[in-house]
């Protein structure tokens, strides 16, 4: 079965639109942040055009007419008849929202469109648009002018059509844009003025009208397209910016751009000409200009002194935008990366054949050092070029996966908005690091375990405004994401500056739900980690956003099944901050191969600090039963891998194996006491969750040289296991 190319082309449509939507909301907010400048306004009016050009070629009509007032509003503000203040950005901000779910409607990946608080938002962008009067309406003719029909005449002001002289700039071997636009043309809601006026944006423009192909009116049918116009633009200007305008109409027009020689333009079919002495090109003026025409008697010698013959009368200038200085305009322009766009599923393909290839090298290193081959015949240098080699491949095909969590980031402004809007709060979110890149996997399953955070930072976190400012604070609280590398892993901090965690509360809920005992005693890390428990909420009542104590431990389960971990530190009355360590892959690993009680395991090369043989008198330990470690003048417990992971019959002695000292996302130490190391490995990451079930202590596994399967270790989980088990009021007066 063949796949539908309409529906490809759809598909390839709606990709084009996550991206302009998500500039289009980057550069609201830009705007919104006091960053944004005129090309800012001209990116957002470029973003908003282009989803409805698009959307009007597939027949989108609801996306269409509410892309339209957008766009509209949109080009008074680039225009400058508008002001570009506070309260205009915030409604173009909602209406980003709207527009988002009239695509995600559109595509069938979303819920039908809340046909109420769209039309209010049209109420309002079209209250922008015209002032608080009701948009533009064709003067109204007075009741005696009203035929039996309910026709009432159109009058047009008149103008002056007075030819103007056209610019050197013009006819020097300049472009010459024929342009007529058919019905379908306007039946997707595009509109021929707007193409005309983003041409006469590349530079001095001249435009000429030819109303030749407009009928009788009793022979005339309105939703054909009757007008053409012939467009003439200077030789600096690039071929491809002229086809860029008519992107989106290019098969609903009929469309010629050629290059004029260097002589003076032949003569054209009369034209009259149309001057525009605003920056933007002046359609009523067009329009007038078309209706003069139309209306010319049929006895044009009553018209003229003399009755020569008519030819092409010179076309007026129409007026662009201040040029740049031309230092600037003559600089060069950056070339843009050329990418493609390939589906995802051939990506993993190569990335788990490049898999099997690490696999396989290490398989024929291994069998290579079996047979004891001497390394002069050449043999051992060629595995050591091909393990280079194959380094290189890998870490090339990962970097194709690599993606930035800015695509992440980008869906948090609009949560935050509509959150504070249902708690009535006032928030800013302050985002960094967006340009962090992680495997492209991991990113997809970031959006869940943010979002959830992020609500409960507002809602949980931040006081109302009135609280704040009797506390010292800002009325307007802050919510900062932030992204970064750290030790071969992503961390993402999600901070606020609210009240921070009030565990007394939190402890006192916990035991009227029956979550701990009621005479337990629980540190403050303790205290702060029972907001993850299962059906825990601090919430009074049940609202949209919380309460059904659903949330934080989703967070945590997700995180986990991601191979990461998520920590808290708060303070009262400054905040609170919640980070999330992941590792930046799913597929590869760099690790220490080591032995435990005859079982190879694998322990990630990131969170070791060093090795060691242990010495007898650096081993104590606490309370008589938790044994410690001296590591540079402190004291790390000792973990028998092994007898944790329940390989080996009882604790081996200490001074009989070698000690790796390895470092938990926190920064808390162990040593780790193994049999033996045998060396650092690049290995390939295999679920065991997947394939087996999740196991305490244990992250993953992979397949050795050998063939034989190996154990990768979850150091956080190993380190916080040892730890909560140590802690206990003897070790505590002991420390």
């Amino acid at each position: 079965m063949t796949e539908d190319p309409f529906e490809a082309i759809k598909a390839t449509f709606f990709q084009e639109c996550e991206e302009l939507l998500a500039d289009l909301e980057a550069g609201l907010l830009a705007l919104e942040n006091g960053e944004g400048d005129d090309e800012t306004i001209n990116a957002v009016f470029r973003a908003v055009h282009s989803v409805k050009g698009g959307a009007g070629a597939f027949g989108m009509e609801a996306l269409v007419r509410f892309a339209h007032v957008f766009e509209t509003l949109m080009d008074e503000l680039r225009a400058g008849r508008k002001p570009c203040d506070d309260a205009t950005i915030k409604t173009l901000l909602r209406a980003s929202d709207v527009l988002n779910d009239h695509v995600a409607a559109a595509r069938g990946a979303g819920a039908p469109v809340d046909e109420g608080r769209s039309a209010g938002l049209v109420a309002e962008l079209e209250a922008l648009t015209h002032g608080d009067a009701a948009p533009p309406a064709p003067a109204a003719a007075s009741d005696a002018d009203e035929d039996e029909f309910g026709f009432k005449p159109v009058q047009f002001d008149p103008m002056d059509l007075a030819p103007a002289a056209a610019p050197e700039s013009s006819v020097g071997g300049g472009w010459r844009i024929v342009f007529q636009p058919n019905s379908a043309l306007y039946a997707k809601a595009n509109d021929a003025g707007l193409l005309l006026r983003e041409l006469a944006r590349l530079g001095d423009a001249v435009v000429e009208i030819d109303a030749s192909g407009v009928p009788t009116l009793d022979a005339l049918e309105a939703e054909e397209g009757c007008l053409s116009w012939t467009v003439r633009l200077p030789g600096a200007v690039e071929e491809a910016a002229i086809r860029e305008v008519f992107e989106f109409v290019d098969g609903d027009c009929d469309l010629a751009i050629l290059r004029d020689a260097a002589e003076a333009p032949s003569a054209e079919p009369v034209a009259a000409p149309v001057a525009a002495s605003e920056p933007d090109l002046d359609i009523a003026a067009l329009l007038a200009a078309a209706q003069a025409l139309v209306e010319t008697p049929a006895e044009p010698a009553a018209l003229a002194p003399e009755p020569t013959p008519v030819s092409a009368a010179p076309a007026a200038e129409v007026k662009a935008p201040p040029a740049a200085p031309e230092t600037a305009a003559n600089a060069p322009v950056a070339q843009a990366p050329v990418t493609i766009r390939v589906d995802l599923d051939r990506v993993d393909r190569l990335i788990n054949l490049v898999g099997e290839l690490v696999i396989q090298q290490a398989v024929l290193a291994q069998r290579v050092s079996e047979t004891a081959m001497i390394r002069a015949t050449g043999v051992g240098q060629g595995l050591e070029d091909l393990e280079l080699l194959t380094r290189e491949i890998q870490d090339s095909v990962m970097a194709i996966r690599a993606q930035p969590v800015k695509s992440v980031f980008q869906r948090m402004p609009r949560l935050v908005r509509e959150v504070a809007q249902m708690t009535g709060k006032q928030v800013r979110l302050v985002t960094e690091g967006e340009a962090t890149e992680v495997d492209k996997t991991v990113v997809e399953r970031l959006a869940e375990p943010i979002t959830h955070m992020l609500r409960n930072a507002i809602d949980h976190g931040l006081e109302k405004p009135e609280k704040r400012v009797a506390a010292g604070k800002a009325a307007e609280g802050q919510v900062r994401l932030a992204a970064l590398h750290r030790s071969g892993r992503i961390v993402i901090e999600i901070s606020d500056d609210g009240a921070g965690i009030n565990r007394e509360r939190v402890l006192g809920i916990a035991v009227e739900k029956g979550l701990v005992e009621p005479d337990a005693q629980l540190s403050d890390e303790q205290i702060d980690n029972l907001i993850f428990m299962p059906g825990f909420s601090t919430a009074e009542t049940i609202s949209d956003v919380s309460g059904r104590g659903v949330g934080m431990d989703v967070v945590k389960r997700s995180i986990q099944s991601l191979g990461g971990r998520i920590s808290i530190a708060s303070k009262p009355g400054e905040g609170s901050t919640f980070t999330m360590s992941l590792p930046l892959t799913l597929a590869v690993l760099d690790g220490m191969v080591v032995t435990s009680a005859d079982q190879t395991l694998v322990a990630p090369l990131a969170a070791i600090v060093e090795s060691l043989t242990p010495r007898p008198e650096d081993i104590h330990r606490v309370g008589g039963h938790t044994p410690v470690i001296r590591f540079r003048d402190e004291f790390v417990p000792l973990v028998d891998v092994a007898a944790t992971l329940g390989f080996g019959t009882g604790p081996e002695p200490a001074s009989t194996g070698v000690a790796v000292i390895v470092e938990a996302e926190g920064g808390a130490k162990a040593a780790l006491l193994v049999d033996a190391i045998q060396g650092q490995r690049q290995v390939v990451i295999k679920s065991l969750e997947t394939n087996y079930q999740a196991i305490d202590g244990v992250a993953a596994a992979t397949i050795l040289g050998d063939g034989r399967v190996a154990l990768i270790l979850d150091i956080d989980a190993l380190v916080s296991n040892t730890r909560r088990s140590a802690r206990k009021p003897d070790l505590k007066l002991a420390s």
